[in-house]
């Protein structure tokens, strides 16, 4: 007679086993959360910027504390990022949802967060829309070429890549820190720093965007290697 007990995971690398049964179970409307670790939870905490923005927009424009903890996520971003690997080491356990998760992550952290925020901040024409869109685009590129030539990249002794091609995401940082400033000095909606460009045409734009498309530029750029911490 078949038997109904549950299959165990076979054996050798157990927590990557294990979740690959869990993820391919087809019972269980829960088997997807069971699949994830404390890493994969940390990970997913980086979407908060992008909260903190939309309730800036729905708030009063002179009241900066939404935005101001739009913007404090971000490095807080890069520190999960970092925590959700330490953790996967202390525990010993690798995540195949981790994996995926840590591209997805940086997506949201350093594409996506910024460019909320600078929506929320007043870059939002519709040419303002067109360069923060590209912005966002460039990034997921940046991540997909990378999660695809990681393993052809030149790697030290140690096995690790010797260098980042194209910029790393995580340096749109530094927009973030020059909107924090823009936002202690009050430059924000009809005060933002250069103003508007053909204002009252459909191609009326704030320039400081264009500073989107160059970081996004140079992080497509195949020319430029930044050598690995």
């Amino acid at each position: 007679m078949p038997s109904n007990s549950k299959p165990s995971p076979p054996s050798g690398d157990g927590g990557q086993e294990k979740q690959k049964m869990l993820l391919s179970s087809e019972h269980g409307h829960f088997s997807l959360v069971k699949a994830l670790h404390l890493a994969d939870l940390v990970t997913e905490l980086n979407v908060m910027s992008i909260f903190s923005s939309m309730r800036y927009c729905l708030g009063d424009p002179s009241d900066y504390g939404a935005l101001w903890a739009a913007l404090a996520f971000m490095p807080f971003g890069l520190f999960f990022d970092f925590m959700d690997g330490k953790i996967a080491r202390w525990r010993k356990k690798s995540s195949l949802m981790g994996q995926e998760l840590d591209s997805l992550a940086d997506l949201i952290s350093f594409g996506v967060s910024p460019a909320v925020a600078a929506f929320a901040l007043g870059i939002r024409t519709n040419v303002d829309h067109v360069l923060l869109t590209v912005f966002v685009l460039c990034g997921l590129t940046r991540l997909a070429r990378f999660n695809v030539t990681v393993a052809v990249l030149p790697k030290d002794n140690t096995g690790k890549s010797k260098y980042f091609e194209g910029t790393p995401i995580p340096t749109t940082l530094g927009i973030a820190a020059l909107m924090a400033y823009w936002v202690s000095q009050g430059w924000t909606h009809a005060n933002i720093p250069l103003g508007l460009v053909a204002e009252g045409t459909i191609f009326e734009f704030h320039p400081v965007a264009l500073m989107f498309i160059l970081h996004g530029c140079l992080m497509i750029s195949k020319t430029i290697h930044i050598p690995k911490p």
